[in-house]
């Protein structure tokens, strides 16, 4: 498969994990570096199950209950989906559990470490809780003497 298919399945897979849109997620810039990631920790055997079953899945009307069902309930699938959400929430990739490396890991790579240096700034996180990330993208002077503004719905 062409790697914008794979990106673009990636980034299809990564909205519906997240709840951001894939416009959103292409605009933090790390698209290709979550993708290059997760390819080099648990192998490009295991980005194409995860996928495949995504692609799968996709055109159902019941993409939540499926995606659920099939991929975060999946004991190899599951777990990476879960560090995918980390991943661009909070911009690490954290090791994933012993027991899926004896089983399925095809790399020594997995280990928690930080993706990129502008991983952490353009966490989902942030959006998420209507903050700026401390020390970078400021606001102003003393923008954290006040809690975050969080609008309900």
């Amino acid at each position: 498969m062409a790697r914008d298919d794979t990106l673009d399945s990636f980034l299809d897979l990564s909205a519906a994990l997240t709840g951001f849109a894939t416009l959103r997620l292409r605009g933090t810039g790390q698209a290709e570096a979550y993708l290059a990631t997760l390819t080099e920790v648990v192998g490009e055997a295991t980005v194409e199950a995860l996928l495949d079953a995504w692609r799968t899945m996709a055109a159902q009307t019941e993409v939540d209950r499926a995606l659920r069902c099939r991929i975060l309930s999946d004991d190899r699938l599951g777990p990476v989906a879960r560090n995918i959400i980390k991943m661009w929430y909070v911009g690490t990739w954290y090791a994933l559990p012993a027991d899926w490396r004896e089983a399925y890991a095809t790399t020594d790579r997995d280990r928690t470490f930080v993706v990129s240096p502008e991983a952490y700034t353009e966490g989902l996180l942030w959006p998420a809780i209507g903050a700026n990330p401390s020390g970078a993208k400021p606001l102003g002077y003393a923008m954290w003497a006040t809690p975050p503004r969080i609008e309900t719905v």
